[in-house]
Formats: C-alpha cells, structure tokens, sequence
C-alpha cells in the first residue's frame, strides 16, 4: 500500500522525538538501514529505544576505522570523510544492499530507506566546532524505481562533543520522520528538521531535495527558507539551481564579490563585474585558478518591497543562473559581515565590486552604533591586509559629473578615515568603464517591465531580455511552487 496515502494529519501538536521513532517503527512498510560515522550511532540508537526497531532497522553501522570505512565504500578522490560524495556513497551502498538482499516476491509492500551522516565532532582543544553531512534517499512507494532523497550540511555551535552527538540524533530523527510524513510540504519539513532543538544549537547551511516526490521543488527557494527561518547567515546555489555548501566554495579562495539587487542584472552590472575582474586577477596575490565571483544579494535588498517576494527572488535568481553565475544571498547588511564571513574560509585576497552610494554608506556612522568600538571596530574587520574595493564610477544625476572615489561626499567627520583607507590602496576607481551605459539603473528597467513599456531590452546584456520575454519574469503571470 502507498504511503503517499497516509500523509500526516494526526500530531498537530509537535510530537516528541519517541512519538516520531515509535510512528515509524510500528509503520509495517518503512525499512532501511543506518549508517553513522563520527558521532556515535546516535539516530538508530532513538528507534532502537522506542521499542519496535525490529520493524524499521535492517542494519545499524558505523566504520570508524579508515580502512574499514574504505573497505566497505571505497577511498575517495580528496581522500577525506566528512564530505557530501562520501555521504552519497554511503547512501548508494546501503540501498543496493538493501535491493539486493531484501527480496520483493517476499517483501512486496516494503518502502526502502537509507539513512547516513558522516560527522567530526569538536576536538579536544576546541578550535574547530565540528559540521557534518547527513541524507536519506526513500521510496514512497513500493514500485519506485527512482529514489527521492534529502541531504543537509550541519555545523555545530555547542562545546561539547556529547552535547553535539545528541543534537545530531535529534535532527536525524527529524530528517527521517519528514521524508516519509512531510516530504509532500517541504518548506515545513525544513522547520520540523529543528524541533526539540534550539536553533543556537546548530546551523543548518545547505538542503539539496531530489527524486520524483521533489521535482517541483526549487532548491533555491529552499535555501531562502534556510535564511528566512534563521537557520543559516548565507546560502549559495550554482549555474544548476542546486545549493552549494558555502565552505567547501570559498574554502582557501580569491574571492571577488558583487553586491546588487540584480533586479534585473543589467549591462552595468556585467561592465562592473569585467572591469573588476580584470584588475583582481592582474594582483600578483591572486592565484587565477582559484579565483571565483560571488554575485552577493542581501535578506534586506529582497525585503526591499516589504516582504519577501518569492517569485521577484526566483526571477532574480532564473538571469544569474542562465548567465553562469554563483549566488549568495546573505543576511549581513554591513559589508564587514560579509568580509568577516569570507574570511572563516580563506585567507587569501578578497575584492570587493561596488558603486559610489555603497561606498559612501559603508562610511556613515549609523550602520554601526549596535558596536562597541562603532566604525573603527567595523573597519577594522573590513580593511583588513587583504582586502580591496573595486569601485564603479556613477554619473550624478542632476549635474552630469561623474562621481569617484576623488570626488565623493562622506560625512565631514569621516573624512580623514575615508582618506586613510583611499590613500593606502584600499580603494581603486575603476576607470575603463564604459561611458555608454552610465545612464542604466537597474529600478528603471524594472518599472518598465513590469508597466509593459517599450526601450528596456537594450539595457540588459546579451539574450536577458529574451528570457524575461519567454519566462515571463518580473510579472504576475509567472508562477513557481509555493508548498
């Protein structure tokens, strides 16, 4: 019988992790294995203590050993553990087991699941916290060839191992009792991942959803669950539309990153980015092959409106990916965030892409009376020896002079820190910009699309109006999956 037919409408009130365990042990159709590597068998240990596990658990393992973890899944390409393709791997194995050793002729109603993670908890000097990968890939149906599967990034914030350890066999539970009871409403299945735990505990920074059960789940609209619900800073998806942990992107990178709206990407936008580009990877500290741009949108510029419109986030979000691009959406507001944040991944030179008003707010006082130490403490996080604003000329609208880092008004009482930074090389003016494009601005083109005026197309790059034209972006008219 289909379990798609027996979606959750009992436990309107959050059940307890035993009320999830003994649910699925006593389902006569849910059986799989566990699979847990570095933090103890602490998911299986939930089912087998609600009684029942008979029912659910196949097998329960772990392979501390290295070698008997490679014996078992093989050695993979980096060598290391704690990585999504050793979680896939481990998914894959354990499914063919199941297939091949779980007969249907005897078992012909049985919803295979494999469940894994592959953890470090903190370390004994405490310096590193400790993150790990967990997933499982389910059927919903006895004849489902195709699998659906969940995968998560978690990082710990508790300072102990024990502590982590229990946290982890919470969100476990969680994870596997979503997959079969909340797979069908994913936005809530990402809420449910925390219940009976304290959102100070752990950060969840990257959710992937794939099989037949989620193809109309946007995994980007996912990750903007993940910072709408404050269970992550920042995200990031690739060209693919698929969620990329932030870590292993910027992990020992040149970052070069450009905060916009994007709304739409404009030829101004492209004209900043190439201009940029080319004076970052012409540093003799940047190593081109592992340069990589972020296009940089914050939590407060899609708020910008009010509330968050998914479908604005979506179109945004549809150009960057056509045209190749890596996104971040971000909750740090202040530029300091940003660069304190690249900064947890890599030591290497960072560059920063901007316009003349967001340099002039970076020097206004306001954005930084919740420190102590105010704008100093901010800039002193921000300028740090590696880092370097890229800065993008604009024309002033009412006197038609055009406005560099030599010309721009900063509050009076910034003006001798605002030299302090320009004449130590902190800031660079941009000066090849193409003089044609100055008059583009991107809430322009936006209004004009969405009145259905005429003259936008020519203010876009290359093949972005065709889109829009095609996807019907930035209307009403489009619509996405909103469960």
């Amino acid at each position: 019988m289909s379990l798609v037919l027996k979606r959750d409408t009992a436990f309107e009130n959050i059940p307890s992790i035993k009320a999830k365990t003994l649910r699925i042990n006593l389902n006569p159709d849910i059986y799989g294995t566990f699979a847990e590597i570095g933090a103890g068998q602490e998911t299986a240990r939930h089912f087998f203590r609600a009684g029942g596990a008979s029912g659910t658990i196949a097998k329960a393992m772990s392979a501390y050993d290295k070698e008997f973890s490679d014996a078992i899944y093989g050695v993979e390409a980096d060598g290391r553990y704690v990585t999504q393709p050793r979680l896939k791997t481990m998914l894959s194995h354990e499914m063919r087991l199941m297939e091949e050793r779980i007969t249907r002729d005897k078992h012909p109603d049985r919803l295979f699941f494999s469940y894994a993670n592959t953890v470090a908890t903190i370390d004994f000097s405490k310096r590193y916290k400790g993150h790990g990968w967990l997933g499982i890939r389910f059927q919903l149906e006895p004849d489902q060839k195709e699998f659906d599967e969940i995968i998560l990034h978690v990082r710990f914030k508790q300072t102990e191992a024990r502590l982590q350890q229990e946290t982890l066999g919470i969100i476990g539970v969680n994870l596997i009792y979503g997959a079969f009871y909340k797979y069908h409403k994913p936005r809530k299945l990402l809420k449910y991942l925390y219940d009976h735990i304290d959102k100070d505990t752990i950060e969840i920074d990257m959710v992937n959803f794939s099989g037949p059960n989620f193809k109309g789940v946007d995994n980007r609209l996912m990750s903007l669950q993940l910072i709408r619900n404050g269970m992550t800073d920042a995200v990031m998806f690739g060209p693919d539309g698929n969620n990329l942990l932030p870590a292993a992107k910027l992990y020992k990178k040149n970052i070069l990153a450009l905060r916009g709206s994007f709304r739409p990407v404009t030829k101004v936008n492209m004209d900043m980015l190439k201009k940029s580009y080319n004076i970052f990877v012409r540093d003799r500290a940047v190593d081109e092959s592992k340069a990589i741009v972020i296009f940089e949108i914050t939590l407060s510029n899609l708020k910008a409106d009010g509330e968050i419109d998914e479908r604005d986030f979506m179109d945004r979000a549809e150009l960057l990916c056509s045209m190749g691009h890596t996104v971040m959406i971000s909750n740090f507001q202040e530029y300091y965030k940003l660069v304190e944040y690249f900064n947890n991944y890599t030591k290497a030179k960072i560059g920063l892409t901007m316009g003349v008003n967001n340099l002039v707010d970076i020097f206004d006082e306001k954005y930084y009376r919740h420190l102590s130490g105010g704008i100093l403490e901010a800039f002193g996080k921000l300028f740090f020896k590696e880092l370097q604003v890229y800065l993008y000329p604009m024309k002033n609208p009412e006197t038609g002079q055009i406005m560099t880092s030599n010309n721009i008004k900063v509050h009076p009482r910034m003006k001798e820190l605002y030299k302090f930074f320009k004449y130590n090389g902190k800031v660079m003016d941009i000066i090849d910009y193409d003089t044609e494009i100055m008059d583009i601005f991107s809430r322009d083109v936006f209004k004009k699309i969405v009145n259905n005026e005429e003259g936008w197309e020519d203010s876009l790059p290359e093949g972005i109006a065709d889109i829009i034209k095609e996807k019907k972006l930035f209307t009403r008219e489009r619509d996405i999956d909103m469960k």
